[in-house]
C-alpha cells in the first residue's frame, strides 16, 4: 500500500538530482533600507529568463544572510519582504559563484496601508455563495481539535456529545479542501475531534450552495481548508501540547518547494482522556402491582481517545499553467472507554426493588487511507480559465468490541465491524465570458459500499457459556451510487448587481441487504437541484445577498442501522433500514455593513423540508429481565410465567422516522467591533423557530421548537503583550413533541504570548470553566416520562507550545501590531 507512494517520492527526488547537476552558490544578505536591520526571511526567487519559470529560491537566516544553490545559466531575481519594495536583478547570468553583495529594501508605505486595513477588519469574507472565517486568531482552540475549531465559528455549534450544527440544523455536510476526506473517516464526531486545530487555515461556511456543490446537506456545507505554504525552500511549524484530564498532543507542518516541485505534510498524534457521565430516570405510567414504576441509571465514562493522522503530498507545476497534486491521507486510532451503569428499581410504592451494577468495556480500531490525484489546468494564463480533474479512493474500518458485564460476570459480547469503500471521480470546467461573466459545467460521481457485521453473543449463566443471540445479530450491506451533473452562469450587470444561477442533477440507487435475515430493499431517486445567489452591492462597505437552492438530506449510515444499541438494556438507540430522504428548498436574505470600527453581518432565512427525519421513542413489545439477562417479547408463550416470576421492564426504542413536513424559519447575526488595536469583541447571534407536523402509528407529533444560540468572544492584548481571550455561550431551551431540553451555558478563557521573536507562542487555556456543559432533558410520551442529563466531558485546562521555522508571521511595524496569529503564505 505504501510503496507506490514512496517510490513516487523517491522518484521525484531523483528527477531533482539530475536536473540539480551544475550548480554553483549564490549569497548575500537582505537589510533594511535606513535602518540597516537584517530581514529575517525575506525571500529571494529566481526565475528562468527564457520562459520566466520559477527554478529554486530560498530565505534569509536570523541575519539576514542567504546562500543558495543554482544551476547555471540566466535568470531574473527577485528579493522580497513582506510589506517592503520588491528589489530585481533582470537578465542575470549565472556561470560562477557569485555574492550579490547587502540589498536594501525600502518599507512600502502603500502596502503599509493595506497590511492595517486587513487587520482592522472582520476576518469574514463575504462571497456570492459562502462566508469565509479565518480561524488564526482564536486562542481557545490552541492545542484542540478542528472540533473545538467549529465550535467557534459563527452561524456554527458544536453539542456536548459533539455533534455539529449549522443553524441549529444537525444535517451539515462536512468537506476537507473541498471534498469528502479520509481525515473525517466513518465517524465524523469522532474524527473531528483528533484533527488538531493548528492544522485549518480557514473554515467556508456555505449556507446557500452553489450547484457546483453535492446537494447533500440540508443546513448547507462546512468546508475545512487545511494549512499548505508554498514559499520555496523548507518552512513549516511543530505544536506540542498537554492538559487535564490527561491529554498530549504533538502536531506539525513541514513544506519543501524547490522549482517545479512541492513536497508538503500534517501529521500529528494526539492522547486524550474524557471522563464525562450521564443520569436517566424514567417514570412509567400504571405499572402491575409488584413491577418497575421507577428507574434510575446512573451511568459514568471513562474514555481514552489515542490516534495517529499524517497528510502528505506531492505538487508537480507541469507549466506554467497546470499542476498535478498527488495525496496519501492515513489515519489510525485506537480508542478505549469503559462505562459503568447503576441501575435503581422502584415499585409503586416506592420501595427498592433491585439494584443493577452493569459495566461495558468498549475498544474501538479504526483506520483509514485515501488516495487522490487532481490535476489543475489553466488556458491562456488566465486562472479563471481552467479544467480540473479530481480521482479519490478511500478505504476505512472501524472495529467495536464490547464485553458488557452485570453484577460481577459478563452477559454479553458486542462487536460490530464497519467496512466502507468510497470512490470519488470528478470534473469541472470554468471558462470567462466577457468582463465578468463565468460559465461553469461539471460532473462528480460518488459511488461506496458500506459494509456492517453486528455479533451479539450472551449469557444466561452468569457468564459461563455463550450464546449467539439472533435475533440482534446481523450483517448489513449497504450500497449508494451517485451520479451528478450540473452547469451554472454567473456575471454582473452594471457596477452594483451579482448573480449565479446553477441547476444539479443527482442520480441516487441505494441498496440495503440485510444479509442474515434476508431482508433486500433497493430504492432509486432522480432529483433536480436549483440553486440561484443574488447580490446588489449598496457601496464598498454595504450590500445585499439573496440566495435560493435545493437540498437533500440523506440518512446517515446510524440512522439506517437495524442493530440496536446495548450500552442500557433497556434505553436502545435503533437505526430504521426503510429512512427516506429529505428534500427540502430554503431563501436566504443576507446583509453585510461595515460602519468605521463595527461590522455587521446578518441574514434571515426559511426553510421547508419534506419527509423531514425525526426521532421518537416509543415503547416496544420487548421486556428486559435483570435477573437473567434475558429480553423477552409479550408473544412469547412463555411471557405469563417470566412475568409472574420476575419484574420484567419495558424496553424503550429511539428511532429515526420520515414525518411530514418541518419548516425552519430564523434570524441571525455576527457583529464584530473593534475600539482599539489591542480590543477586540465580536458576537453571534441566532434565533429558529421548527414547526413540525406529522403522525406516526396513530400518534400525533406536531410540535414548535423556538431556540436560540449567542456566543460573544472578547479579546484583549494585556501589558506584555499577552493576549487575553474569553468566550461565553449559551444555547436557549428548546421542546419537541416528546421532550423538552434546558438550556446550556459554558465559558471558555486563553491566554497567549509570544516568545523567541515571534517564531513561538505558548498558549493556556480552560474549557468550559463553570463545568456546566451538561445537556438536560425531560421525555414524556402516553405510557411513561422521564429527565435525563448528558455531559460528554468535564472541565480541562491545556498547554500549548507552537515553534515555527522559516515561516513568516504576519505582522505589522511601528507600532501597528494586533497580537494575531494568522500566516500570510505566498501564494
Amino acid at each position: 500500500m505504501r510503496l507506490p507512494f514512496i517510490s513516487s517520492i523517491l522518484f521525484v527526488f531523483f528527477g531533482l538530482s539530475v536536473y540539480a547537476q551544475k550548480e554553483v552558490k549564490i549569497e548575500g544578505k537582505v537589510i533594511e533600507e535606513g535602518t540597516n536591520v537584517p530581514l529575517e526571511y525575506a525571500t529571494i526567487t529566481f526565475k528562468r529568463v527564457s520562459d520566466n519559470k520559477v527554478v529554486t529560491g530560498g530565505i534569509t537566516d536570523t541575519e539576514g544572510k542567504f546562500s543558495i544553490e543554482v544551476p547555471v545559466g540566466n535568470y531574473n531575481i527577485a528579493v522580497e519582504y513582506i510589506s517592503y519594495k520588491t528589489k530585481t536583478y533582470n537578465n542575470k547570468a549565472i556561470t560562477n559563484n557569485m555574492n550579490l553583495g547587502t540589498v536594501s529594501l525600502a518599507l512600502d508605505v502603500e502596502s503599509l496601508e493595506e497590511v492595517e486595513i486587513i487587520a482592522e477588519t472582520t476576518t469574514v469574507d463575504i462571497r456570492l455563495d459562502k462566508k469565509i472565517y479565518n480561524v488564526g486568531k482564536d486562542l481557545t482552540v490552541r492545542g484542540g481539535t478542528v472540533s473545538d475549531v467549529l465550535d467557534n465559528v459563527p452561524s456554527v455549534s458544536v453539542d456536548v456529545e459533539g455533534n455539529v450544527a449549522l443553524r441549529g440544523n444537525d444535517d451539515v455536510r462536512i468537506l476537507i479542501n473541498g471534498k469528502p476526506s479520509g481525515l473525517v473517516g466513518l465517524n465524523s464526531t469522532d474524527a473531528l475531534r483528533q484533527l488538531p486545530a493548528e492544522a485549518i487555515e480557514r473554515v467556508e461556511v456555505i449556507t446557500s450552495p452553489s450547484a457546483r456543490y453535492d446537494a447533500e446537506g440540508s443546513a448547507g456545507i462546512l468546508n475545512i481548508i487545511l494549512r499548505r505554504s508554498k514559499l520555496q525552500g523548507l518552512n513549516g511549524a511543530i505544536t506540542v501540547n498537554g492538559g487535564y484530564p490527561s491529554q498530549a498532543g504533538v502536531s506539525g507542518n513541514i513544506n519543501y518547494r524547490t522549482g517545479d516541485i512541492n513536497i508538503f505534510n500534517t501529521t500529528s498524534y494526539d492522547y486524550r482522556e474524557s471522563p464525562g457521565n450521564a443520569f436517566n430516570e424514567t417514570v412509567f405510567f400504571d405499572p402491575e402491582p409488584g413491577n418497575t414504576a421507577r428507574s434510575i441509571e446512573d451511568r459514568e465514562f471513562d474514555r481514552i481517545r489515542k490516534g495517529y493522522s499524517t497528510n502528505t503530498g506531492i505538487e508537480w507545476y507541469v507549466n506554467e499553467s497546470s499542476s498535478l497534486t498527488a495525496t496519501f491521507v492515513y489515519r489510525d486510532s485506537n480508542n478505549e472507554s469503559e462505562t459503568t451503569n447503576n441501575i435503581n428499581r422502584f415499585d409503586s410504592s416506592q420501595d427498592l426493588i433491585s439494584r443493577t451494577f452493569r459495566q461495558d468495556d468498549e475498544l474501538e480500531d479504526d483506520k483509514t487511507v485515501q488516495y487522490s490525484l487532481s490535476y489543475d489546468k489553466q488556458f491562456n494564463e488566465n486562472s479563471q480559465h481552467k479544467l480540473t480533474f479530481d480521482f479519490q479512493y478511500e478505504d476505512s474500518r472501524e472495529l467495536e468490541q464490547s464485553i458488557i458485564g452485570q453484577d460481577g460476570f459478563i452477559a454479553e459480547f458486542v462487536e460490530t465491524d464497519e467496512n466502507q469503500n468510497r470512490i470519488l471521480l470528478q470534473a469541472d470546467y470554468v471558462e470567462p465570458i466577457g468582463e465578468a461573466g463565468q460559465f461553469e459545467v461539471g460532473y462528480r460521481g460518488e459511488f461506496f459500499d458500506f459494509l456492517t457485521a453486528y455479533l451479539v453473543e450472551s449469557s444466561f449463566d452468569q457468564g459461563n457459556t455463550f450464546e449467539v443471540n439472533t435475533d440482534l445479530s446481523n450483517t448489513l450491506d449497504f450500497k449508494q451510487q451517485v451520479n451528478a451533473f450540473y452547469t451554472q452562469y454567473g456575471n454582473k450587470i452594471g457596477e452594483k448587481f451579482s448573480y449565479l444561477l446553477g441547476l444539479r442533477y443527482e442520480g441516487t440507487r441505494i441498496t440495503i441487504d440485510q444479509i442474515t435475515s434476508g431482508d433486500f430493499d433497493k430504492k432509486e431517486y432522480h432529483q433536480l437541484f436549483p440553486t440561484v445567489n443574488l447580490a446588489f452591492e449598496l457601496s464598498e462597505d454595504e450590500n445585499i445577498t439573496l440566495g435560493y437552492n435545493r437540498r437533500v438530506r440523506r440518512p446517515r449510515s446510524r440512522f439506517i442501522n437495524p442493530f440496536p444499541s446495548r450500552s442500557s438494556a433497556t434505553n436502545l438507540f435503533q437505526g430504521n433500514p426503510d429512512l427516506d430522504p429529505s428534500t427540502s428548498g430554503q431563501f436566504d436574505l443576507g446583509y453585510f455593513k461595515k460602519i468605521g470600527k463595527l461590522t455587521l453581518n446578518g441574514s434571515v432565512y426559511f426553510q421547508r423540508a419534506r419527509e423531514a427525519f425525526n426521532f421518537v421513542a416509543l415503547e416496544t413489545d420487548n421486556f428486559y429481565i435483570f435477573e437473567t439477562n434475558q429480553t423477552i417479547n409479550i408473544n412469547d408463550p412463555n411471557f405469563d410465567e417470566l412475568n409472574a416470576q420476575f419484574d420484567l421492564v419495558p424496553v424503550i426504542r429511539r428511532t429515526p422516522i420520515n414525518l411530514a413536513t418541518n419548516d425552519r424559519i430564523g434570524a441571525e447575526f455576527t457583529l464584530t467591533y473593534r475600539p482599539s488595536k489591542k480590543w477586540n469583541l465580536n458576537g453571534n447571534f441566532n434565533l429558529f423557530n421548527s414547526s413540525t407536523r406529522g403522525e406516526f402509528e396513530g400518534q400525533n407529533f406536531d410540535a414548535d421548537n423556538l431556540s436560540w444560540f449567542i456566543r460573544l468572544n472578547n479579546k484583549y492584548t494585556l501589558p506584555g503583550e499577552i493576549d487575553w481571550q474569553t468566550r461565553l455561550f449559551y444555547r436557549g431551551p428548546s421542546e419537541t413533541a416528546q421532550s423538552r431540553n434546558e438550556g446550556i451555558f459554558s465559558m471558555d478563557l486563553a491566554f497567549s504570548k509570544d516568545l523567541f521573536k515571534e517564531k513561538a507562542s505558548i498558549a493556556f487555556n480552560v474549557r468550559d470553566v463553570f463545568n456546566s456543559r451538561i445537556r438536560r432533558s425531560d421525555n414524556f410520551t402516553e405510557t411513561f416520562e422521564g429527565n435525563s442529563e448528558f455531559q460528554w466531558r468535564v472541565r480541562s485546562f491545556n498547554v500549548a507550545f507552537t515553534y515555527r521555522f522559516n515561516q513568516q508571521k504576519k505582522r505589522e511595524r511601528n507600532g501597528r501590531g494586533n497580537g494575531g496569529e494568522d500566516f500570510d503564505f505566498e501564494g
